[in-house]
C-alpha cells in the first residue's frame, strides 16, 4: 500500500495552506510535525477528500482517487476534538463502520469491537453513551471507531493531545506497535517534538504549507539539516546566537571558540543551543562563558528553567536538573560546550555543522 501526494497546493483566497507537496508514504506508520498554522491538518483533510486540492494529485494504491467521494474512501480520520454519536452507546459507535462495511462479517463485529475497546482502556465503558464519558474516554472511543475497520488510509490528527500524560504515554506505546504492523498507511500528526521522536517512525516535517525534511526524527533531532527543522523538533525551544566567523575561530559576544577547518573570510552564523546543554556552575576547558543577569526561574519540578539576559540584550534559557531557587536580578555566568552547538548559515539557514569542529563554511 502507498500514498503518493504529487505536487498538492491548496490556496484560499491570497493565502497559501499547501504549496507543492510531493510525498511518498508506504504502509506503516509516518509522522507528520510542524507548528501550529504549519498546514497538516489542511493536508488530511485533502488526503480524505474534505477539502479538494487546487491542483496536484492524491493516489492510494497507484489510484488517483480526486474522483472518489469521501464514503467510497477507504480513509479514516480521528481528530484532536473528539467526534462520536450521542445518541449511540459506544458499543455501538465503535461498531458503526463496521455495520456499514457489506465487506466486513457480521457475526464478527462485537468480537472486533471488544478488540479494540480492550486496547483502548474502555472494554467496561461499552454500554454507556458519550455523555457519560470523560472527556479522555470519549477520545479512546473515537479512536477505537476509527481503528475498528481495516482501511487503506488512516488519519490521526493529533489524537492524544486532549489526553492526560500517564493515558497518553500509555496509548502511544500501544498505537506505536500496532501502527508498526499495519499494512495501510498511517500518518499521524503532531506538534509535539517528543511525541515524534517517541513513535521512532518515518518522520515528515511541515512548516508554512511546505515540506522541510523526511526523515528520521532522531537523526533530524541530532543533525537538523536547517535551523526551520531544528526549532520544529526543540522543545524547550532551541538558543539562537548570534556569531562570526573569522580566521578560523567563531566569535560570539565575546566569547571565542576554534573553527579548525573554517575558512579564513568571515560569514555570518546563528549558533544554536539547546536549554539542557547550558550549565551555569562551570564546565570543561574551552567552554564559551557568557556573563548574564537572572531574570526568572521557572520551576516544574523535574527541572528549573533558568531565563538569561546575557550582553547586548540577547536571552538565554538554562533547563537545570531539579528544583533550584535563584533572586531575579541575580548575576550568573552561563557556560556552554562548544561541542554541543549547531552551528547553522545567518543567510539560508542551513546546518552547516552539527559540532564546531565541523565547521567547513567553503568545502
Amino acid at each position: 500500500m502507498a500514498l503518493v501526494l504529487d505536487g498538492v497546493c491548496v490556496r484560499q483566497r491570497d493565502e497559501i495552506w499547501l504549496d507543492d507537496i510531493n510525498l511518498e508514504l508506504s504502509s506503516g506508520m509516518t509522522v507528520l510535525i510542524g507548528p501550529l498554522g504549519a498546514g497538516k491538518t489542511t493536508l488530511m483533510r485533502v488526503v480524505a477528500g474534505l477539502h479538494p486540492p487546487g491542483a496536484g494529485r492524491v493516489i492510494v494504491d497507484g489510484k488517483d482517487v480526486a474522483s472518489v467521494s469521501v464514503r467510497k474512501r477507504s480513509v479514516a480520520f480521528v481528530y484532536q476534538q473528539f467526534i462520536n454519536y450521542p445518541s449511540l452507546t459506544v458499543h455501538e459507535n465503535i461498531a458503526s463502520p463496521l455495520r456499514l462495511d457489506r465487506a466486513f462479517p457480521k457475526d464478527q463485529v462485537d468480537r472486533r469491537v471488544g478488540e479494540v475497546a480492550e486496547l483502548m482502556g474502555i472494554g467496561d465503558l461499552l454500554p454507556r453513551r458519550p455523555s457519560e464519558l470523560s472527556g479522555g474516554q470519549q477520545q479512546r472511543t473515537a479512536i477505537a471507531r476509527a481503528l475498528a475497520r481495516p482501511v487503506d488510509v488512516l488519519l490521526l490528527d493529533e489524537p492524544l493531545a486532549n489526553l492526560d500524560y500517564k493515558l497518553r504515554e500509555q496509548l502511544r506505546g500501544d498505537l506505536k506497535s500496532m501502527f508498526g504492523q499495519s499494512k495501510g498507511v498511517v500518518l499521524y500528526s503532531t506538534s509535539d517534538p517528543a511525541e515524534a521522536l517517541g513513535f521512532a517512525a518515518p518522520t515528515v516535517v511541515l512548516g508554512e504549507g511546505r515540506v522541510r525534511h523526511v526523515g528520521d526524527a532522531a537523526d533530524m533531532y541530532d543533525r537538523p539539516p536547517t535551523l526551520a527543522v531544528a526549532a520544529t523538533l526543540s522543545d524547550p525551544p532551541l538558543n539562537l546566537l548570534p556569531g562570526v566567523v573569522r580566521d578560523g575561530w567563531i566569535e560570539c559576544m565575546g566569547a571565542s571558540f576554534e573553527a579548525p577547518r573554517a575558512h579564513a573570510r568571515a560569514e555570518r552564523v546563528i549558533l544554536g543551543v539547546r536549554p539542557h546543554q547550558v550549565s551555569i556552575e562551570g564546565a570543561g576547558p574551552g567552554a564559551l562563558a557568557f556573563p548574564a543577569e537572572i531574570r526568572l526561574a521557572e520551576v516544574t519540578g523535574s527541572a528549573t528553567f533558568l531565563h538569561l539576559l546575557l550582553r547586548g540584550g540577547t536571552h538565554l534559557v538554562a533547563q537545570l536538573p531539579g528544583t533550584r531557587l535563584f533572586t531575579p536580578g541575580e548575576q550568573a555566568t552561563a557556560y556552554v560546550d562548544p561541542a554541543h552547538v549547531l552551528v547553522f548559515d545567518e543567510a539560508g539557514g542551513d546546518l552547516l555543522a552539527s559540532s564546531a569542529a565541523e565547521v567547513d563554511l567553503h568545502g
